[in-house]
């Protein structure tokens, strides 16, 4: 599909009430706050009904349903989140989405705020992630997405930072309110002196942007005790927890205080 075409299929698909053919729901894993020794929010994660993982969902998601799916999914994991949340907190909802399906940002965000506002949920709770390793069809077209979004008063964040296409060019150019560093270079920093120094630049660079750094991915409090002498406090991965489908998980690895220890 030719990219000029996409916005009136998009305005087509978001009108029409296509139905998108199969079920899915999401899984919620957390991101903590060291410093703070508590959970800072959840991603929400694409699942199937039953569990599966995200690839037996998206592989499902054609070019027709595509902007339909990424309200779906919006609007499933508010949802979720209204009932799952603790009441009265400031929990951040994580929420990936698809720049290549949003034709008009203001426009395709009103399903989430009504969402939002039907469940109760503040809408800046939301934090929105956009991945680098989704090859953009118009730079342009995504600046204005996330300008608009940060109008709206929503988190932005650009997700697996350090693996996909041209990080610090869309670092430069979109200038999001955090970066997730991908786990391949959070793997064995503890014992990887290289990784650490990669690690150690992209957080200084962060800060000198006034971006903020969640390292993902991470397995081992040795990990997790690396990247916090690096100056990152935000981490999520299976050392603190494994996604629950539906449910909020049980969180290890850090005590109150912002005491890191090592999970059974």
């Amino acid at each position: 599909m030719n990219t000029l075409a996409a916005p009136r299929l998009a305005c087509r698909a978001c009108r029409d009430g296509t139905e998108l053919g199969f079920a899915f729901t999401m899984a919620f894993q957390p991101i903590v706050d060291v410093a703070r020794g508590q959970v800072w929010g959840y991603e929400a994660l694409v699942r199937g009904p039953h569990g599966e993982g995200a690839g037996s969902i998206l592989s499902q998601v054609t070019e027709e349903t595509l902007y339909r799916f990424d309200q779906a999914a919006r609007v499933k994991a508010i949802e979720l989140a209204g009932r799952l949340f603790p009441a009265g907190s400031d929990t951040k909802l994580s929420i990936n989405f698809m720049p290549n399906a949003v034709y008009e940002p203001a426009a395709c965000i009103r399903a989430s705020l009504e969402a939002a506002r039907r469940v109760g949920f503040g809408h800046e709770r939301l934090h929105f992630e956009f991945t680098e390793n989704e090859r953009f069809r118009d730079i342009a077209h995504v600046q204005k997405i996330v300008t608009e979004y940060r109008r709206q008063g929503f988190l932005t964040a650009l997700d697996d930072f350090g693996a996909g296409y041209a990080g610090l060019g869309l670092l430069a150019n979109f200038r999001p309110d955090l970066i997730k560093i991908d786990m391949d270079l959070v793997r064995g920093c503890d014992t990887d002196a290289g990784r650490r120094t990669i690690v150690g630049g992209i957080v200084q660079i962060a800060r000198g942007l006034g971006v903020g750094v969640i390292a993902e991915g991470i397995e081992t409090a040795g990990e997790a005790e690396a990247l916090h002498g690096l100056g990152i406090d935000l981490m999520q991965g299976y050392h603190f927890a494994k996604p629950a489908l539906e449910a909020l998980p049980e969180v290890a690895g850090f005590a109150a205080g912002g005491t890191l220890r090592s999970v059974a």
